[in-house]
């Protein structure tokens, strides 16, 4: 079910994602990582939305759709958001950037520090409820008596998708030449949204996408596997079969022509991937992008493991919805498991390679919590040795004794480090 704020937003006026004065984003670095293309033995990017204002991705396009409704409805609008971490900081940094009024609804398990930082930014906090649907029915509660409210969806917006496509704008200036393939995390499916948006608009049809999430909160996943009837079909038949007792309900959008599976549960701890559906035009633009989208699952450990790989290499903190893309960069053979499952290229093919890694950002991470994953992944290894990966249907597991600190020579990067 859209949210309720939509048919406020509607219609949308014709607007643009590429940088200028009027957009609150900001561009962000590309850095060629000496240390990940050494392990990977081809040339690694890093997108660093972690530095933006809110410290992540959501704030470019969230900044926009915050911009629209001042534009649309003047100062005296109200801008409500249920979220119990990044788009709500997006949200009350936007309102305050633009002299707004902000509230933020969020479950009263929410960490105090997400709260804090929601108040340094000026906004007003609802704590309220066990669990986000909870927040959720309180805020459009609130929005019902509120004449000058508008609600702000988390990712299901083509204004969002929009924002976040600037990110692949700014790409294509950074990059000499397109790249091999672009690795996101995916939830709901707003990055991925930005991200194929984006590749449609500079021309890179032909760069596929890896999205990849963990085992327990798979929404965007089940999606793609429900509509090409698990992997195993090009042709798109809808609506389609459905297997006996799934972990999900369905939802059949015809505006679209997918099915959309609502999970039933979310068991992972990487929160900002805990969306419970994926948003159906998203769906729609993964499977007709012409390079293809890469589905992956990994496990939270897995996640955790290369959060603290990341932050020892390249001195930042990542919450576990990050560091599930950057998970791929930290073991040599899942990245070519991924980017070459047929071992069809040779090593001197592989140094030619150039793939981004989009650092998505976050707040959901502490240097303490960083340091708790070690007993966490100390007991997860009595249980299981290896990695446990699964792309488009294609299982398959690595030793977690795998060395991920592998090097391979590759030839200097002129200027870059």
């Amino acid at each position: 079910m859209k949210p309720a704020s939509l048919d406020k937003l509607i219609p949308i006026p014709p607007w643009t994602a590429k940088k200028s004065q009027e957009t609150l984003w900001a561009e962000t670095p590309l850095i060629y990582s000496s240390h990940i293309s050494d392990l990977l033995g081809c040339s690694a990017y890093l997108k660093l939305e972690n530095l933006q204002p809110s410290q992540s991705f959501k704030y470019r396009g969230i900044s926009l759709l915050v911009q629209l409704c001042k534009a649309k409805y003047g100062p005296s609008v109200h801008i409500l958001a249920a979220s119990s971490g990044n788009a709500g900081l997006a949200a009350a940094a936007a309102a305050r950037r633009l002299g707004i009024k902000c509230t933020i609804y969020l479950p009263f398990s929410t960490r105090q520090a997400t709260q804090i930082h929601l108040r340094q930014r000026g906004a007003d906090v609802v704590a309220v409820g066990q669990i986000y649907a909870d927040s959720v029915l309180a805020m459009r509660e609130a929005a019902k008596v509120d004449p000058n409210a508008v609600i702000v969806p988390s990712y299901e917006h083509p204004v969002l998708w929009e924002g976040h496509s600037s990110m692949v704008k700014e790409m294509e200036n950074q990059l000499s030449e397109s790249p091999d393939a672009i690795l996101c995390s995916v939830g709901g499916g707003g990055l991925i949204g930005g991200v194929l948006l984006g590749c449609k608009a500079v021309g890179w049809n032909d760069v596929p996408i890896i999205a990849l999430e963990t085992h327990g909160s798979n929404c965007f996943y089940q999606a793609n596997a429900l509509n090409t009837q698990g992997f195993t079909s090009k042709s798109r038949i809808f609506p389609p079969e459905i297997s006996d007792d799934p972990p999900y309900t369905v939802e059949f959008n015809s505006e679209h022509a997918v099915a959309v599976p609502h999970l039933r549960a979310l068991h992972s701890r990487a929160l900002s991937l805990g969306a419970t559906y994926a948003a159906p035009e998203v769906v729609r633009m993964a499977l007709d992008h012409p390079a293809g989208v890469k589905c992956v699952c990994i496990a939270d450990e897995l996640a955790m493991r290369s959060a603290q790989l990341f932050a020892d290499d390249h001195k930042m903190l990542v919450e576990l919805a990050c560091a599930t893309t950057i998970s791929a960069a930290y073991n040599y053979e899942i990245f070519w498991r991924l980017l070459d499952p047929e071992s069809a290229l040779s090593p001197e093919e592989k140094r030619k390679k150039t793939v981004v890694f989009v650092v998505c950002g976050g707040i959901n991470i502490s240097y303490d919590e960083l340091t708790n994953y070690t007993d966490i992944l100390e007991e997860a290894a009595t249980r299981e040795h290896s990695w446990r990966i699964v792309c488009n249907g294609t299982e398959f597991h690595v030793s977690k004794s795998c060395n991920a600190r592998r090097l391979v020579n590759v030839p200097d990067q002129v200027g870059q480090s």
